[in-house]
């Protein structure tokens, strides 16, 4: 399986971009799979329900599982976040894993910038595996960081800029 990840700010539009490149890796033929990485407590349970109460009561891990999806909750209970590698290490069987978030570890990745979020740009700030960006700008942002640039509008320019680069085509 091959990773490639997407990094940026807060509100810079990772997810909103991810949910545009998807359906079209997916139409390319790759089976696709994706690690969000969140810098605060998070919960994907709802209080008062069974699988709830009983993470909240102690389990370490619980399976929920129904004709259509299953999931699997596991509390860390002081223990440190896994890698990104122990992650990978729990999926399925697929042609490649978007990563959004992790912006420091060693995996090639599409930098999602916009200026008006009033952050400066990863690439060229030491973080030595951005390999393009997608931005607002352009323009402007070409001329600071010699990488391959993209209009964040342009899906189709970016997910083929991905398979080409994974060497899916």
């Amino acid at each position: 399986m091959k990773v490639f990840g997407l990094a940026g700010y807060s509100g810079a539009g990772k997810t909103t971009l991810l949910e545009d490149l998807i359906p079209r890796l997916n139409a390319a033929g790759l089976r696709v799979s994706l690690i969000k990485h969140a810098h605060h407590r998070f919960d994907i349970d709802q209080p008062g329900k069974d699988s709830y109460r009983l993470r909240e009561a102690g389990c370490s891990e619980v399976l929920l599982v129904s004709d259509h999806r299953w999931v699997l909750m596991h509390e860390l209970r002081g223990e440190p976040e896994p890698s990104l590698e122990e992650q990978l290490g729990r999926f399925s069987e697929c042609d490649l894993v978007l990563v959004e978030g992790f912006k420091h570890t060693p995996i090639p990745k599409l930098e999602v910038h916009r200026p008006s979020v009033g952050k400066p740009l990863i690439a060229g700030s030491g973080v030595e595996t951005i390999v393009a960006v997608a931005t607002d700008e352009p323009a402007a942002v070409a001329a600071q960081c010699g990488l391959p640039v993209f209009d964040l509008n342009d899906r189709d320019a970016i997910a083929d800029f991905i398979l080409r680069h994974m060497e899916f085509r």
